[in-house]
């Protein structure tokens, strides 16, 4: 009798017994979906493995109702790659195996191609003159694109405008069942128009020798010295020898410019996979990069898990943003798998950064990864000047200082930009009742709400719910409620009134909500001309502000005093990441930084010595201090409604450490109320478990992960384990 092992897209690390039925003894195999009886209803599960033996009685195990796949849907390296993840992070192998896969295949669909239909034009489209669309600018963009044969993305133009043209018969739709043309015949190596410098040569040069085996590069390039040039020119070499490409992107919305220019460049099928995409398009794209007929795919961290006929390079553009680790349930970083699977696959991996995570620049330092440095501004510009602006006694207007409102003028005086950056979206992070001092807010989470005035709402940052703003205070009657304190919101507002003739766009999570909104503000500001930009930590993310000259950081002191050791290296990115969008190609750039703590060792490292200065003298501390990269941290997490059985879990953990595993390098901290310890009516706990051999806290945490699973604690509450976390909880 042959016994299936399968697990099951579920929170347990657990492997089922099912039997295998005579007629699909045959064609049973490990990597497939099967449809199964679990407990009252029916279930998608994987094969993992098969066996003519249960520590079960035969007589108790259910029988495989149907096999939905013919073959694995995982590749063997790819498999390795998931398995390994699963122990590693110490999530449940069946949620993991699930979380690569489709939504649809998740569902039980099927995977195969299905007919998809596209937009072509008609023999009348080819010949139209699209001036006669002046009225329709849109339609006239779409209809540009299509007759010079440019890619499209959906994104830029609503089914409306499609629907449009369609009714003046310049296009239509037609079927097909997949990508019909093989790329790689009509490969062209494409003309570089760009003249690149030493260092941009000797990277590209670097990453070229070593195509057919796995190296790690850390391509460490200041803010606007052309590391997508060398990103581009490695690839091109990798699409000549017939082979794929995959680059991770922190977040997809916020890369338009750069996803355009590997349209821009290479003829070649390229798939953006991203959020907004239909599941059904999201399964088109995974079947046709898994038979080859994609050449480049771009995307977020999910990306990673995309199956490839034939990979030959790994891009991960911002290797030191936050947004590569998942925050919930499986909480991977795709960095580190990305690296993993580079090194199983035998291919090339480029990190690319301005400012490399220690971590990544520890590694490179130990020559574990051959370090690329770019130190010069493509086209050689000029490094923006810096200066720290004292703001003590002085008056702030929405957080505006005089010399600082005096800076913008004069930016604005000579026709050039200007970007203002406070990472505080809305109006104001508070509401309070002028005479009883009520503050508004959240129930759920204990927390402030945030007023934002353009919805007229109260809205809480930490768990989305909204509330309508009270006409008068819940404790004393009054009527005197008062916004407290300023956000991007409010900054947009002041500067509209300070400088009423001049656009001021402002760029945040709020205002970009809209699908398509960020590129459309992206594109207004490339035009040219005077401009405010008022952002959040969006504006950092790699976007080419080519006419800003003047860069105002308005409030930096809340990240200067952290008990996070780790906020001071995420300061310093963001700072010289957005500082670096100061004074690109021919124009001198200005970043000035208001602050009460111009003295602050922090700032004045990194205004006259550089990140790279700072990161070696944090390296150091951390050395020092054992934290991470010099030793290993696993965060567990708890939470009940009760404030009850969290606390409880954790001080069982801290109880049964201390008799099973009395290593004097096994430092706990904790249990403690989580940084946020209220979050959506759940009451939130924390324990930190840190050792100076990976190895060790790993065996730690096998043996832990079981005994949790068998406690009761364990089912009254929600738990799971944070393996290198990189944010509290």
């Amino acid at each position: 009798m042959l016994i299936a092992k399968v697990v099951l897209p579920i929170r347990l690390h657990q492997i089922f017994d099912y039997i295998v039925p005579d007629n699909l003894c045959t064609i049973v195999g490990v990597g497939q979906r099967i449809k199964v009886p679990f407990g009252n209803r029916q279930a998608i599960g994987i094969i993992i493995s098969l066996s003519k033996d249960s520590e079960f009685e035969l007589d108790k195990l259910k029988t495989i109702h149907s096999i939905i796949d013919n073959q694995t849907l995982f590749s063997a390296k790819i498999w390795q790659l998931l398995n390994w993840a699963a122990n590693y992070y110490h999530y449940p192998l069946g949620e993991v195996l699930f979380h690569a896969l489709p939504i649809l295949l998740r569902q039980g669909k099927l995977a195969a191609l299905q007919e998809t239909q596209i937009w072509q034009l008609t023999e009348k489209g080819r010949h139209f003159d699209t001036q006669l669309l002046s009225r329709s600018i849109k339609q006239q963009a779409l209809l540009n694109l299509l007759q010079a044969d440019q890619p499209v993305d959906n994104q830029d133009f609503t089914p409306a405008i499609f629907k449009g043209l369609q009714d003046k018969q310049l296009i239509e739709k037609v079927a097909i069942s997949s990508i019909t043309n093989d790329w790689r015949i009509d490969f062209q190596p494409q003309h570089m128009p760009f003249q690149l410098n030493q260092q941009q040569h000797t990277a590209i040069n670097e990453i070229v020798r070593q195509l057919d085996k796995f190296t790690a590069f850390l391509l460490e390039g200041v803010t606007g010295s052309g590391k997508t040039e060398v990103y581009l020119q490695a690839i091109q070499s990798v699409l000549a020898q017939g082979r794929q490409a995959l680059v991770l992107v922190p977040e997809i919305g916020l890369t338009p410019q750069t996803i355009k220019r590997f349209q821009q460049r290479f003829n070649v099928p390229i798939v953006v996979l991203h959020s907004a995409m239909s599941d059904k398009a999201r399964l088109s794209a995974w079947l046709q990069c898994r038979t080859g007929d994609i050449a480049i795919v771009i995307g977020t961290r999910s990306a990673l898990f995309t199956p490839f006929s034939n990979l030959g390079m790994i891009i991960v553009d911002e290797e030191h943003d936050g947004s590569f680790k998942q925050q919930e349930g499986w909480r991977y970083h795709a960095r580190d798998l990305a690296i993993l699977r580079a090194k199983i696959e035998q291919i090339p991996i480029v990190l690319g950064s301005a400012t490399p995570s220690l971590e990544t620049l520890n590694n490179a330092y130990n020559q574990r990864y051959r370090h690329l440095l770019l130190s010069e501004r493509a086209g050689n510009a000029q490094l923006a000047k810096q200066t720290i602006l004292d703001i003590k006694g002085l008056v702030l207007t929405a957080g505006l200082s005089q010399p600082l409102i005096a800076k913008i003028k004069q930016h604005l005086a000579n026709n050039n930009q200007v970007m203002l950056f406070l990472n505080r979206r809305g109006f104001s992070p508070l509401l309070i009742c002028h005479d009883c001092g009520w503050i508004a807010e959240c129930p759920r989470c204990d927390r402030p709400f945030t007023y934002h005035q353009k919805q007229h709402k109260l809205i809480c940052h930490h768990c989305d719910t909204p509330r309508t703003i009270p006409t008068q205070c819940p404790k004393c009657g009054s009527t005197h409620l008062v916004p407290i304190g300023f956000g991007t919101e409010q900054l947009e507002q002041q500067l509209n009134i300070l400088f009423p003739t001049i656009p001021v766009t402002r760029i945040d999570r709020d205002s970009t909500r809209k699908k398509g909104s960020l590129d459309q503000y992206l594109q207004a500001i490339g035009k040219g001309g005077k401009h405010i930009l008022v952002g959040t930590q969006i504006l950092a993310k790699g976007h080419h502000f080519p006419d800003v000259t003047l860069v105002g950081i308005v409030d930096v002191d809340g990240a200067l005093f952290s008990s996070d050791f780790r906020a001071t290296e995420r300061f310093a990115q963001i700072y010289m990441q957005v500082s670096g969008r100061a004074g690109r190609e021919n124009k001198t750039g200005e970043v000035i930084l208001q602050t009460y703590h111009p003295e602050h060792p922090l700032l004045n490292n990194l205004l006259h010595n550089g990140y790279s200065a700072f990161a070696k003298q944090t390296l150091a501390e951390r050395k020092s201090t054992l934290l991470p990269p010099f030793s290993y941290q696993a965060l567990i997490h708890a939470a009940d409604r009760n404030n009850q059985y969290a606390p409880q879990l954790l001080q069982k953990i801290v109880d049964w450490l201390h008799t099973y595993h009395s290593d004097p390098s096994l430092w706990l901290l904790g249990p403690s109320p989580a940084n946020q310890p209220k979050k959506a009516g759940y009451y939130r706990w924390q324990l930190l478990l840190q050792h100076g051999q990976r190895a060790k806290l790993q065996a730690i945490l096998s043996e832990l992960v079981i005994m949790i699973e068998k406690w009761p604690e364990a089912k009254n509450s929600r738990w799971s384990i944070d393996v290198d976390p990189i944010d509290g909880w």
